[in-house]
């Protein structure tokens, strides 16, 4: 098996054959000063700016001003937002050879291939940052987007996840020097499983004793502790003092206003992820964790997410972020989970938008470089064919994408309104 680093290399060759013409124009223009007339902008705050201008200086906003001179992309009759974040995928989660699903797959050219396909097809769809949970697979992939090698979303990783598997997890010590080791490895974040999967019922796999130590090592080395967690594990999470609870499906109102209490952050997701299993059903079937019993489980369990979103959404001071779990065929769809959240769970349009920007930026300690049209940030701007406060489904319709000052895709011009 080749090395990471061997198919890396390979990998970066590949996308700059196929990107090669796009990004050298693009890097070019990377120090222009760039303008941006727009007729409707979402702040990524909760306010809309109308008839303004948009200055952009290498990879920053320098100035909102309506007055400014000349225009170089004129994209009125649009949306524009900040780029979109998605707080929780698995970017090189992939189908292999065979068609059935791969997981993360291992350190082969094949798996890099499909990892930077992904990559590519989740920026195109607006997604300019997301937060890929748990697979050293991640890492070079992470790293060679940073460098501009190649195109995608900002990444940030866990590495390896801390598998909660009671006793067998280890010893609060053991635990803590785990964390460390991650650290050391290059996370930027730390992801732990204290439940089972839903489709196995949910119940914990970590002790209070055991998530203490994780969630207090982690902030002790800087990081950010996401845990993956049903049931009780929602509670005892929270009580640990972590940072982020993804899934959350069976928490009580009383587990949620908690959360609430001490500023624990939600991940719910309101369909994507079971959407996307059930459309992919016989890619799963037959593969690591999935089985038809699960199917069965997952089909149950799809209206119990789409309540938690509901209860979630009117407890007062709970900040819910948007992440899709995105696996393999889900990457470039992840705004589905918009019209979910929006359809199914009564969630406000604006308030979805947000979740996305500037509080999932806040979420991911990134509130001072990203999810917001304002100057002194990253210029990640992204426009849609359409009004989403209006019509969710304009979350389809992204039609440009700027990341960093860069446009990596422009079809404003094809657009008729």
């Amino acid at each position: 098996m080749r090395s990471a680093n061997t198919v890396l290399a390979t990998l970066i060759i590949l996308s700059l054959w196929v990107q090669g013409q796009r990004i050298r124009a693009q890097t070019t223009q990377q120090h222009k000063r760039i303008v941006i007339a727009a007729s409707t902008v979402l702040d990524g705050k909760g306010h809309v700016l109308h008839d303004t201008r948009i200055v952009i200086e290498g990879s920053k906003i320098v100035a909102i001003d309506p007055k400014a001179s000349p225009v170089d992309y004129d994209l009125r009759g649009l949306t524009l937002m900040p780029g979109w974040i998605d707080a929780h995928v698995h970017i090189t989660w992939s189908f292999g050879k065979d068609g059935k699903n791969a997981g993360p797959g291992e350190a082969t050219q094949d798996a890099a291939y499909r990892a930077a396909a992904n990559a590519w097809v989740t920026l195109m769809a607006g997604f300019t940052t997301v937060q890929s949970v748990g697979s050293p697979n991640d890492v070079p992939l992470r790293d060679a987007i940073a460098k501009g090698s190649l195109p995608g979303p900002r990444i940030l990783t866990a590495n390896q996840a801390l598998v909660g598997q009671g006793e067998r997890s280890g010893t609060p010590d053991e635990i803590r020097a785990f964390i460390r080791k991650q650290k050391e490895a290059g996370a930027d974040l730390i992801k732990i499983f204290a439940a089972q999967s839903i489709r196995q019922g949910g119940g914990m796999t970590l002790s209070q004793d055991q998530l203490n130590a994780a969630c207090d090592e982690a902030k002790k080395v800087g990081l950010r502790a996401l845990v993956h967690a049903y049931k009780d594990a929602v509670r005892a999470a929270t009580i640990a003092g972590c940072t982020q609870i993804e899934h959350g499906t069976l928490a009580t109102d009383d587990d949620l206003k908690l959360m609430a209490a001490r500023g624990t952050y939600l991940d719910p997701q309101a369909g994507l992820v079971i959407e996307n299993y059930l459309l992919n059903k016989e890619k799963y079937l037959g593969t690591p964790g999935y089985n038809a019993e699960g199917f069965a489980a997952m089909e149950r369990i799809l209206p119990l997410n789409h309540e938690l979103v509901r209860r979630a959404s009117k407890v007062a001071g709970l900040k819910i972020v948007f992440g899709t779990d995105a696996v393999a065929g889900a990457h470039g769809r992840n705004a589905e989970e918009f019209i979910d959240r929006v359809r199914d769970g009564g969630v406000d349009p604006m308030t979805a938008m947000v979740s996305a920007n500037s509080l999932g930026a806040e979420a991911i300690g990134l509130a001072d470089q990203i999810g917001s049209i304002a100057p002194g940030l990253q210029a990640d701007i992204i426009a849609l064919d359409g009004d989403p406060l209006k019509d969710i489904t304009a979350v389809r319709r992204v039609v440009f994408v700027m990341k960093g000052g860069m446009v990596y895709r422009n079809m404003s011009h094809g657009i008729i309104h």
